[in-house]
């Protein structure tokens, strides 16, 4: 990889699969919740509510970040109002290590001016091709940096989302024949 490459890094494919199946699971069971205890609200539009969370959790996910050699630049897809950032690499002064409350650990760049910190983006795919590329345009060493969180956290989580699913499928099978 030379300086001169231009590159677009997106949402590990692990993270993506893993946070739409657990908000999946999570939200699939509630309309049929809302039908089977009478609860004041319809189950149509609890199905509309989860369609609209999941398109939207879908535009997150689809966070894009690209970097050439002018910049750094964090995109969102186009119709999603949320605001992206861009950093030219002659503005970074240096990358910043803060602990999360969970006691992770992420990173910010730094900008010359001090007037603002931007979140370097942990859950990519490519992520230590990323690290390379910051450091061949700043010079910045990003040995130390590591992913937010492991691959197989994920797939712990992933594996919870099965199981819920599963739960969720049975209950409401369940549910179905007991409410008759």
């Amino acid at each position: 990889m030379t300086p001169s490459d231009e590159l677009s890094f997106s949402v590990s494919p692990i993270v993506r699969v893993t946070l739409l199946s657990f908000y999946g699971a999570l939200s699939f069971p509630l309309p049929f919740l809302a039908q089977t205890t009478d609860a004041p609200i319809p189950p149509l539009l609890l199905w509309l509510a989860i369609l609209l969370g999941f398109v939207l959790l879908w535009a997150i996910l689809g966070e894009k970040v690209l970097v050439n050699p002018e910049k750094i630049e964090l995109v969102h897809p186009r119709w999603l109002p949320r605001p992206g950032w861009s950093l030219n690499w002659a503005q970074i002064k240096e990358l910043k290590l803060r602990t999360t409350g969970q006691g992770g650990i992420v990173y910010y760049f730094v900008t010359q001016a001090q007037d603002r910190a931007y979140l370097l983006p942990m859950r990519i795919a490519g992520f230590s091709r990323l690290l390379k590329y910051v450091t061949a345009q700043t010079g910045l060493d990003t040995s130390d940096i590591r992913p937010l969180a492991q691959p197989w956290m994920y797939f712990t989580l992933f594996l919870l989302s099965i199981f819920l699913w599963i739960f969720d499928i049975w209950v409401i099978s369940l549910g179905g024949s007991l409410h008759k």
